[in-house]
């Protein structure tokens, strides 16, 4: 597997796709630009490049679906800027891509700013992208306040019935992680989420489904409840 530059990549890239990848990729709303990489190729060439952020940009820079899921696993957060983001973000045309694209601004110093601008966009892919870097940091980042989701909450409460279909998708799924944060928050989503009601997503052609937001959220605290011998502890401020 040779690693060297993006263009030997790009490549290799070529001979490893297969029909029936490209195939499964575009169900799930991938473009005719897709090589059918597998992911476990990419977690491949992943494991020799490390972290490569002028690979990365040369392989986002292709156009080809694998290689820029490739581009998302390997770019270096540390380096990531402004303005290459939203030029970035401008070329989400499916969730696949997007999912990979907001996990690699979810992990640089630019995730609250870029998620609290492109949550306002009307680009379905582009709002996408801001919630699920919510909800990502409602996983990972201990450092930002209780309030700060809870702003959150409430503008998933406001908007999301109206929202584009994949963006519904990101909020509801965004709603849940927030809950999952704390006991506090988790009240404070279950009640969002009883207010909202069902949630409909066309998934398309794939075996997805939508996550019942009441449901899960109340397994959670059950689950914790018991984890806890009864008790919902109050969180640390």
């Amino acid at each position: 597997m040779s690693v060297t530059d993006a263009k030997s990549i790009l490549t290799e890239m070529e001979t490893l796709g297969t029909e029936q990848a490209r195939k499964t990729y575009q169900r799930h709303g991938v473009g005719d630009k897709v090589y059918g990489v597998s992911y476990a190729d990419l977690g491949k060439f992943q494991k020799k490049l490390k972290t490569n952020h002028k690979i990365a940009l040369d392989l986002w820079a292709s156009g080809f679906h694998d290689a820029q899921v490739l581009a998302c696993m390997i770019a270096d957060p540390q380096q990531a800027d402004s303005a290459s983001l939203d030029k970035w973000s401008k070329t989400l045309s499916n969730y696949v891509i997007t999912d990979a694209f907001s996990g690699y601004v979810a992990k640089s110093s630019l995730a609250q700013t870029k998620a609290e601008a492109w949550i306002k966009s009307d680009k379905e892919w582009i709002s996408s992208a801001g919630w699920n870097i919510i909800g990502t940091l409602a996983k990972n980042d201990t450092s930002l306040a209780d309030a700060w989701f809870a702003e959150c909450v409430a503008a998933i409460e406001r908007d999301l019935q109206t929202s584009k279909n994949r963006t519904r998708h990101t909020m509801n799924n965004t709603l849940i992680a927030i809950g999952a944060r704390n006991p506090r928050l988790q009240a404070k989503a279950l009640a969002t989420a009883k207010r909202i009601g069902k949630v409909v997503i066309d998934h398309g052609l794939t075996n997805c489904k939508t996550r019942d937001a009441v449901a899960t959220l109340q397994g959670d605290s059950q689950r914790k409840t018991k984890s806890s011998g009864g008790v919902i502890r109050k969180p640390a401020n």
